[in-house]
């Protein structure tokens, strides 16, 4: 009778941390940059993998660029666009994005030191990540890609789940669209919201 209830803990616990790790984690598309892409996997992601077998998009450098809608956002040193996780936590640094997760949002790695270009150097870091890779931190934010983000600038993450948001040269998340004219917007009789 002691040996059922240890594996029916066992396999609550199992549950419990899966279904975490996919409600924190989101794989939806969507966002401000124009809705979700289809067709596009994880696997076909143009991160690698790391030497502990892990899902991960190493980068040497860190820069700017600007990108419809959102402004300007830190890229890595191809030019894609750069994410924050809600769920992480900046001080003290801490990394919440493994497994499934890391597929889907790959952590932007590190094997050696990073350069910047246009964000101040004395904010970017690493932390070590439970799978020993090194992650990338900008103002103590671990930093991601996204897989569905085939192509620089294009920011298919922003927003999605409404934790994942692309990152400022100074480490904030980008909340709201960039102004795109110098007049105030007409209103709209269409009823939507959004971008």
């Amino acid at each position: 009778m002691i040996a059922i209830r240890y594996v029916a803990g066992y396999a609550a616990t199992g549950t419990a941390v899966l279904a975490l790790t996919l409600a924190g984690c989101g794989g939806g598309g969507g966002g401000s940059s124009g809705g979700s892409k289809s067709g596009t996997s994880p696997s076909q992601s143009s991160g690698g993998t790391t030497q502990s077998g892990t899902t991960g998009s190493a980068t040497s450098m860190l820069t700017t660029a600007k990108v419809a809608k959102l402004g300007t956002v830190v890229t890595d040193d191809k030019g894609y666009v750069l994410y924050r996780f809600d769920a992480d936590s900046a001080n003290p640094t801490k990394v919440t994005c493994y497994d499934t997760c890391a597929t889907v949002w790959p952590a932007a790695t590190a094997h050696g030191g990073v350069t910047t270009k246009g964000i101040d150097k004395n904010l970017v870091s690493t932390v070590k990540r439970a799978d020993g890779s090194t992650q990338v931190t900008l103002a103590g934010w671990p930093l991601y890609r996204y897989a569905k983000d085939d192509e620089p600038k294009e920011a298919y993450g922003q927003g999605v789940d409404g934790t994942w948001f692309a990152v400022t040269p100074g480490g904030a998340k980008i909340t709201t669209p960039a102004s795109t004219s110098p007049t105030p917007a007409t209103t709209s009789t269409g009823g939507g919201g959004g971008y």
